[in-house]
C-alpha cells in the first residue's frame, strides 16, 4: 500500500515511498537535467543584475522606487520556475492531448490584442494591458503551441509505426497550423516574433525528416516573401526606418540609428573586464534607450565588459547544447520535435537580441531569453524549459 508520502510523478516511474527516496537513481530529481537548470537560474539572476542597474536611476519609469524593477524581474523568474514545475509535472506527453485546447486559446489570446483591450507599445500593438502595472504578451506564449501543435502532426504516425517519416499531406497540415498565429501576428505587426515563428518552423521541419524539399521550398518562399513585402510598403514606416538604418548605421544618428549607435559605443566602453557593476557612464546616463529590455546585454557589455557579455553567451550556449542533447536522445519523435524546435527558438532570439545591439543584426524588439526584463517572455522560456526536462525525464536512465 503506498503512504500519502510516496514520491511520484505521471510518466516518470514508479512512487516511491518518502522523501527520502526522491535523489533514487530512477527518481525524478536525478532525471533532470541540472547544468541546464543551473545556467537558466544563473542567466536570471543575473539578468536581475543588469536589469536593477538600468533602472534604478529612471525615476520616470519606475515610480520613485529603485527596486521596483528587480523585485518584480525576480517576481517573475519564481513564477517561470513555478510553470517549470508544473509543466515537469503534467509532462510534456500529457499535454500533447491538449493541444487543441492549448492552440485556441493562443489564437484568442492574440486575437484579443486586436480587439479594443490590445495597447501599443513601441510601434507594435500585441500586448494586453491589465491595469496597476501588470501586462500580457500572447504571442510569447504563441510559439510554445506552434512547437507542440506541429510535432503533435508531425510525429503522429511516426510514433504509431505507420510511417518512417511525415508524408507531404502531413507536413502541409502542420504548415497551416503555424499559418494562422503567424497572419494573425503580422496584423500587430510584430516582425521579430514572426522571424521567431520561421525559425522554429524550420528547425521543426528539419528534426522530423521531412523532405529537404520543404525546407529549401520555404526558404525560397520567404526571400519572395520578404521582397513583395517591401515592395507593395506593407511594413510601417517605423520599421522600414529599422532596417535602413541597419544598411547605413550612419543614417540619422539622432534619430531611428540612435539606439544602435548608443548601444555599441556601450559595449565598447567596457573592454575586457568592464568599468564596474553600476558604474556604466552610458548605463548610470540613461543614454541606451530600453535598456532593461531590448537592450539589457549592453548593460553586461559596459559594466562587466567581454568577460560578463561572455559569461552570458556561454551560459546561453549551455542551454542549447544540453537542449541539442536532450533531442537526440528522445525516445520519441515528438520529443525531437519539441526540443528541436525549442532549440531554434532560443538560439535564432538570442543571436538576434545580441546581434542587434552589436548593430550585426536589425533592431526587432526580441528580448534576450531570461536576462531581458518582461514578464510574457520569461513565463515562456521557462515553460520551454519544463517541455524540455520532461523530455529528458522520460529517456531511459542508461542514455
Amino acid at each position: 500500500m503506498t503512504g500519502v508520502n510516496s514520491f511520484s510523478v505521471s510518466g516518470y516511474g514508479p512512487a516511491r515511498p518518502g522523501w527520502t527516496r526522491v535523489f533514487a537513481r530512477d527518481s525524478l530529481a536525478r532525471r533532470l537535467d541540472w547544468p541546464m537548470l543551473l545556467a537558466a537560474v544563473a542567466l536570471s539572476l543575473l539578468g536581475s543584475l543588469l536589469v536593477y542597474s538600468a533602472t534604478r536611476n529612471r525615476t520616470e519609469i519606475n515610480q520613485g522606487d529603485q527596486y521596483y524593477f528587480l523585485v518584480r524581474h525576480l517576481m517573475n523568474t519564481g513564477i517561470g520556475l513555478a510553470l517549470m514545475i508544473g509543466t515537469i509535472w503534467v509532462g510534456h506527453r500529457q499535454l500533447r492531448n491538449a493541444v487543441p485546447i492549448l492552440y485556441g486559446l493562443s489564437l484568442l489570446g492574440i486575437l484579443a490584442v486586436l480587439t479594443p483591450l490590445g495597447a501599443t507599445i513601441n510601434g507594435s500593438r500585441n500586448w494586453i494591458v491589465f491595469g496597476g502595472g501588470f501586462s500580457l504578451q500572447p504571442a510569447e506564449f504563441v510559439k510554445i503551441t506552434i512547437i507542440l501543435g506541429m510535432a503533435m502532426i508531425l510525429a503522429a504516425r511516426v510514433d504509431a509505426g505507420d510511417k518512417k517519416y511525415p508524408d507531404h499531406r502531413t507536413v502541409l497540415q502542420s504548415l497551416g497550423l503555424a499559418a494562422v498565429p503567424i497572419m494573425i501576428v503580422l496584423l500587430m505587426p510584430d516582425l521579430g516574433t514572426v522571424l521567431v515563428m520561421v525559425t522554429i518552423i524550420l528547425g521543426v521541419l528539419l528534426a522530423s525528416g521531412a523532405s529537404n524539399r520543404w525546407v529549401f521550398g520555404l526558404l525560397a518562399a520567404g526571400v519572395i516573401g520578404c521582397i513583395t513585402i517591401w515592395q507593395l510598403h506593407i511594413l510601417d514606416q517605423y520599421q522600414i526606418a529599422r532596417f535602413a538604418a541597419f544598411a547605413n548605421p550612419s543614417l540619422d544618428p539622432a534619430g531611428v540609428g540612435y539606439n544602435t549607435n548608443q548601444a555599441r559605443i556601450a559595449i565598447g566602453s567596457g573592454g575586457l573586464t568592464g568599468a564596474g557593476l553600476f558604474h556604466g557612464s552610458q548605463t548610470t546616463g540613461q543614454f541606451v534607450p530600453e535598456q532593461q529590455t531590448d537592450f539589457v546585454f549592453t548593460v553586461a557589455g559596459e559594466e562587466l565588459g567581454f568577460v560578463g557579455a561572455g559569461l552570458i553567451i556561454l551560459l546561453i550556449g549551455v542551454i542549447l547544447w544540453r537542449a541539442c542533447r536532450i533531442a537526440r536522445e528522445a525516445t520519441e519523435l515528438y520529443g525531437t520535435i519539441v526540443a528541436a524546435g525549442i532549440v531554434a527558438w532560443f538560439a535564432f532570439q538570442a543571436f538576434e537580441n545580441i546581434g542587434m545591439t552589436l548593430g550585426i543584426m536589425p533592431v526587432t524588439g526580441l528580448p534576450l531569453p531570461f536576462v531581458s526584463y518582461g514578464g510574457s517572455s520569461m513565463f515562456a522560456v521557462w515553460v520551454a524549459v519544463g517541455l524540455l526536462q520532461s523530455i529528458r525525464a522520460q529517456r531511459p536512465m542508461s542514455a
